[in-house]
């Protein structure tokens, strides 16, 4: 069977195609489109309308692709920016009557559960345990978990988008804003820090959006090939550290002139790379590691958990 999964973020929309069986899988085709649907709405809990139309032509483009490879069932679902818009599930509605996909809104609870799913499946979690991120354009989940049992998940809708909109107005980054943020994250995301105080991960375990490119830029630097089919991709905590710091002093057209960078996360990966920094600082995590699944390789491995039983 032929199966979609489509993945309306915040500040991407992903399409992922692949023939499943009981046992097994191929992915057929992958694509992401930088639609931005929070863009100029989100602190407002509003989807603009420049966005709005955005998103039904990104849908429609999508079910031009399914229809090509004669998908037989189509699993989409959207996140923050889509649950929290007061016009989101009106959105919702238009693009079923236009496109004929039927698109659930997630919870963030749920959207942590599904990206816990995806990484689990990417990466050997091991005995010690993991806390794993996902940073979006709307909101950020967090999972402390190790390879047999979850210890704690939470969505935060404090997203990469709302962080910028709200904190980011000078380029490059000023000092002060960076402080600004801190205090932001102390008070935010104070649950986390109470649970990871308490379960005590070692391992950052990054997933997604920046963190696929932070690779991105480390194996251009270091004149890696990364196999795009892999489930791991290489970075660490010292390459980390090191692009940050180069990064925090670049503004936009220095930052997009960095070998591995793509327009899509050039606004927003400077306050990612901040709350990344902030993380590892205040939980003196050890070790990070990407994985090369997240929400859409979650929501596929779901339906062929399914097909199995």
């Amino acid at each position: 069977m032929k199966v979609a999964v489509i993945d309306l973020g915040t500040n991407t929309f992903h399409l992922l195609i692949a023939q499943v069986e009981k046992e097994s899988h191929e992915i057929l085709h992958r694509e992401r489109k930088a639609v931005k649907i929070g863009e100029k709405g989100i602190n407002r809990d509003e989807i603009a309308p420049e966005a709005w139309d955005r998103a039904l032509k990104a849908l429609h483009e999508f079910k031009s692709t399914i229809d090509s490879h004669k998908v037989e069932k189509i699993f989409a679902t959207a996140t923050s920016a889509i649950r929290n818009a007061t016009n989101g599930k009106a959105l919702v509605h238009e693009i079923k009557n236009l496109t004929g996909i039927e698109i659930e809104i997630i919870s963030g609870d749920r959207e942590a559960e599904l990206i816990h799913f995806g990484a689990s499946k990417a990466l050997d979690l091991g005995a010690k345990r993991n806390l794993i991120m996902d940073i979006g354009g709307g909101s950020i989940e967090f999972i402390i978990a190790d390879q047999s049992k979850t210890y704690w998940r939470q969505s935060f809708e404090v997203g990469g988008q709302r962080l910028v909109e709200r904190f980011h107005k000078t380029d490059p980054i000023t000092q002060k804003e960076i402080d600004d943020l801190h205090r932001f994250f102390d008070t935010e995301l104070s649950p986390l820090l109470k649970a990871c105080a308490e379960f005590k991960p070692e391992t950052l375990i990054g997933c997604s959006g920046t963190f696929d490119t932070l690779s991105d830029i480390y194996c251009e630097e270091n004149g890696i090939e990364r196999n795009e089919d892999a489930t791991e991709y290489p970075f660490g905590k010292d390459a980390f550290q090191w692009i940050f710091e180069n990064l925090i002093k670049k503004n936009r057209i220095e930052r997009l002139a960095i070998p591995g960078m793509i327009e899509m996360r050039v606004d927003m990966i400077v306050v990612a790379c901040v709350l990344i920094d902030y993380i590892l600082d205040n939980l003196s995590l050890n070790y990070i590691r990407i994985s090369g699944y997240a929400l859409k390789e979650g929501i596929l491995f779901n339906v062929l958990d399914q097909l199995k039983s």
